[in-house]
């Protein structure tokens, strides 16, 4: 008898394409009605409400219902770590899709990932700060510095919401596009809303791209330099 956790039953839960679609347009960390998951994975409103119940019961996703309507996210941050490097996996031996998207770029340059910042900009924004000693690396693990704490409270982010008790504030997440690492945990989740509440970039409304303005790029360029 085998011990451990079964991962065949969650490999194959995703590895079924509509539920693998489903499953990457909730990486966003939006909370989406299952027409709008059907029309993401291109199937029909059955299918969809069949393939949402088989992630549901299997602890992929979890849902809400308001009034008429069934809402539905990852259920964590985990759930959208474990796609990424599915995806970067993916990539590195060559299973791509055969036509790319025209927001593929975009994407590329700079995406959420469940909560946080990723893509090249993402990227740059850990290295950034490795490089400025606000982190520090040992092995696998981030830590915040005091230069670092100083420099987040001047960002306009409070370190007691970086700082919770049970949860690592510091998690480096390997980025498919760039296959470097970006910045995850809290800190990283706290630092890209605090992006969009200075409006220096937006999230696109019809994919996981992060759009920075002119303005706000020079900004991000300045606050996090190469």
């Amino acid at each position: 008898m085998k011990h451990g956790p079964n991962i065949a039953v969650v490999a194959a839960l995703i590895g079924d394409p509509a539920r693998a679609n489903i499953l990457t347009a909730l990486m966003d960390g939006r909370a989406l009605t299952i027409s709008e998951l059907a029309v993401s994975a291109d199937i029909g409103l059955p299918t969809a409400s069949t393939h949402v119940s088989k992630l549901e019961e299997a602890g992929l996703i979890t849902s809400l219902r308001q009034g008429r309507n069934r809402y539905v996210r990852l259920s964590g941050a985990d759930v959208a770590h474990t796609l990424e490097s599915l995806m970067l996996l993916a990539s590195r031996t060559g299973h791509k899709r055969v036509r790319t998207g025209p927001r593929d770029p975009a994407l590329r340059e700079a995406r959420v990932c469940y909560d946080h910042l990723a893509g090249a900009r993402g990227v740059q924004l850990l290295e950034s700060m490795l490089a400025r000693k606000l982190l520090s690396r040992s092995k696998d693990a981030l830590t915040l510095t005091t230069a670092g704490h100083r420099f987040v409270k001047d960002f306009g982010v409070e370190v007691e919401m970086v700082e919770i008790p049970g949860r690592s504030s510091c998690i480096s997440c390997l980025d498919w596009s760039e296959r470097r690492d970006h910045l995850a945990g809290k800190l990283g989740a706290v630092i890209f809303a605090r992006l969009i509440d200075m409006r220096w970039a937006r999230r696109d409304t019809e994919s996981r791209a992060v759009l920075f303005n002119q303005r706000g790029l020079a900004a991000f360029n300045e606050a996090f330099p190469v």
